[in-house]
């Protein structure tokens, strides 16, 4: 990975933050706090919840403190795990209401006629607007349903058609387990070989994957790839892959591309239809703040709009759908992929953050040629300009701890002992064209991981573990804050120095 460019647009407008804010030091607590007094989207934290310090605590934690000590427990916790599951809009319990009062009051009738104007046989146009601005996809592009991988078995049904002749999946060495599991079964599924798994991995010494290889191998092995299948954002590392390089380039070798989304949606600027990507899917519990498990969403180029598909009831054409005609007539788009009408429930909590991210459009306002603002920005615009420069000051604090080491500097994990004290190095691409907001930091030894994740809890900082030796830490635009990364760097310091002082041996929790 190569060195950070200590001159680049977000050094740069930090610096010139820190000359106007008085502070002494990027890690001066009060340059932290006059970054967030000028944060045009930090109003938009008002409308989730943020756990409480004493909530993300271990319980040795909370027993050694006390339930009657006086302590700082109700102060805003440090949440850094929105890419694994992110927080709940205040209107969710609202919305949620709303439905299950029309449930109980008109009953079978709430799917014709709602209280709200929100009637169920048509509850899934309510978001697809939102989520097709979201991805950069035309509203008949896009489906909400299902679940992320049930959502790629459906698209794997209809786009691995393999050959004797091309019949390979290509996708990350890492990719998430549920993704590669997918892609193996669909292989065997068509009684082909483990060799027909076509995995790509970093080069020795290296955390993220090289466009250059993803594209060599493509053309070279890209006459024998029946699907090329990234995830967009890798979970692990958080490097984000050049979606549209590799569309064009696997195209071009007549392969289909699709990308599991998961950890890019709501997260990084998408163009699914502009880049010509072929398909795409992804859940809404992470950066779209839908709840644990909320309800997932699909792409499908118009392209593919007659494309062979499994049926279901509610991908049949709306007019006659209830008339019950024992032909299929699909829905056109990738509506048409639809089996099953979507849960209400989980379709409004997913609403309640979408507009959210519909209000946040009005902070960046587009320009037209003369000048005149005449119509609002994209959902992701000023989150964006907040997400690079936010995760930018995260990753200088991270870097300018004693304990960083470089990723080619910090040697491989060895028989280690619990007082050899602990290092970190940061696996995301430091170019921030390269990732979203998240950070993954990896430590040497591996083990110490999981007791600094326990310290740094006691500290009221969560963030999201992953093993092998893995903390992410993702400073979300829509509701963490400047002082946010500042406390979590500062928590991460004193962690480990906690660890280097008691060999890892002490209770993680101590206060």
């Amino acid at each position: 990975m190569p060195a950070r460019d200590n001159t680049g647009p977000v050094e740069q407008r930090l610096a010139r933050a820190l000359s106007a804010s008085g502070a002494v030091s990027l890690s001066d607590p009060k340059f932290a706090k006059y970054l967030d007094q000028n944060d045009k989207v930090a109003v938009l934290r008002d409308q989730f919840n943020i756990p409480k310090k004493r909530t993300v605590w271990t319980e040795a934690c909370r027993q050694e403190r006390g339930a009657d000590k006086v302590d700082d427990g109700e102060e805003d916790a440090v949440y850094l795990a929105g890419n694994s599951l992110g927080l709940m809009p205040k209107r969710t319990p609202e919305l949620l209401s709303e439905e299950l009062h029309v449930w109980s009051t008109s009953g079978v009738l709430g799917h014709m006629d709602h209280d709200y104007q929100r009637p169920w046989v048509k509850i899934d146009e309510h978001v697809t607007p939102y989520l097709a601005e979201i991805v950069g996809a035309q509203p008949s592009e896009v489906a909400c349903m299902g679940t992320l991988t049930g959502n790629l078995h459906t698209l794997f049904t209809s786009f691995y058609q393999p050959t004797p002749t091309r019949h390979k999946i290509l996708y990350e060495g890492k990719a998430f387990p549920s993704d590669a599991y997918a892609f193996a079964s669909h292989v065997a599924l068509h009684d082909y070989s483990p060799e027909s798994l076509l995995p790509v991995y970093p080069r020795d010494g290296e955390h993220s994957i090289r466009t250059e290889d993803i594209l060599q191998i493509i053309e070279e092995k890209g006459d024998s790839i029946a699907v090329i299948c990234f995830g967009a954002v890798q979970y692990y590392s958080g490097q984000w892959f050049d979606m549209e390089a590799i569309t064009k380039a696997g195209h071009a070798k007549g392969c289909i591309v699709g990308f599991d989304c998961a950890h890019a949606v709501g997260n990084v600027p998408l163009k699914l239809h502009d880049w010509g990507i072929d398909f795409a899917c992804w859940c809404s519990y992470k950066y779209l703040n839908a709840g644990p498990g909320g309800i997932a969403g699909l792409f499908v180029h118009e392209r593919w709009e007659h494309r062979k598909r499994l049926h279901g009831w509610w991908g049949h054409d709306k007019e006659t759908r209830f008339a019950m005609p024992s032909s299929y007539a699909p829905l056109p788009g990738a509506a048409g992929w639809q089996f099953s009408n979507p849960s209400v429930l989980d379709v409004v909590a997913l609403l309640a953050s979408l507009q959210i991210f519909d209000a946040a459009a009005n902070f960046l306002p587009r320009e037209e040629a003369d000048g005149h603002v005449t119509r609002r920005g994209h959902v992701l615009g000023a989150l964006r300009e907040k997400s690079v420069d936010m995760t930018g000051y995260l990753e200088i604090l991270l870097r300018s701890s004693r304990y960083y080491r470089e990723p080619d500097a910090l040697a491989p994990s060895a028989a280690s002992t619990r007082t050899a004290g602990a290092r970190f190095t940061i696996i995301t691409p430091l170019d921030p064209s390269q990732r979203g907001c998240q950070l993954s930091l990896l430590f040497e030894p591996v083990e110490s991981m999981d007791w600094i994740f326990d310290r740094l809890r006691s500290c009221g900082v969560l963030g999201d573990e992953r093993r092998p030796g893995v903390i992410r830490f993702a400073p979300v635009p829509l509701y963490n804050t400047y002082s946010d990364a500042l406390r979590a760097a500062l928590a991460l310091d004193s962690s480990l120095e906690a660890y280097e002082k008691e060999g890892g041996g002490g209770p993680a929790n101590r206060a």
